[in-house]
């Protein structure tokens, strides 16, 4: 049975005005109505992290998240990450270069978290150790998560503390 709701909301900048099913995920809305499909659904139980997006700035699971609860708020997904001309963001380029992704799967959603570390650091320099909890959320099946750690190290490690 469709329950039609109407919502309000900014995606990756741009306002958006839909009629949603209430009961149709957010992950599921980005991907099929707003054709946003780097936003990716692994488990859709919120363990993988594949579908982990910006909301208002805090990391949540898509997959978990009803779109109607997202009307007023402001989403980002990976689509929203990279500049408008194409340039890759550091966290991007810091994972390229240290072969922290393969498949690309889970990649994502390791970009939206480590955005929100890097915000929530707030310049401070981290640990190996915090920067493994906090992908700890975020699930891999190819990298063994070593050139992610070695990404996350190059730019919120103690010899980088200073960039923001």
């Amino acid at each position: 049975m469709f329950d039609p709701r109407p919502i309000k909301l900014t995606v990756n900048g741009r306002a958006i005005e839909a009629v949603v099913d209430s009961r149709m995920n957010l992950a599921d809305f980005l991907r099929r109505d707003l054709k946003l499909t780097g936003t990716h659904l692994g488990c859709e139980h919120g363990v993988c992290g594949a579908c982990t997006i910006l909301v208002d700035g805090a990391s949540a699971r898509g997959c978990l998240m009803l779109a109607v609860q997202a009307d007023g708020h402001a989403i980002t997904t990976i689509e929203g990450v990279a500049s408008a001309d194409g340039t890759l963001h550091r966290v991007q380029e810091a994972l390229s270069r240290h072969h922290g992704l393969q498949c690309g799967y889970c990649t994502p959603g390791v970009v939206m978290t480590l955005l929100e570390l890097d915000q929530d650091r707030e310049g401070r320099a981290l640990s190996e150790d915090e920067i493994r909890e906090a992908l700890s959320g975020n699930l891999c099946r190819c990298t063994g998560y070593q050139g992610i750690v070695d990404a996350a190290m190059e730019l919120f490690g103690s010899q980088h503390s200073s960039q923001t």
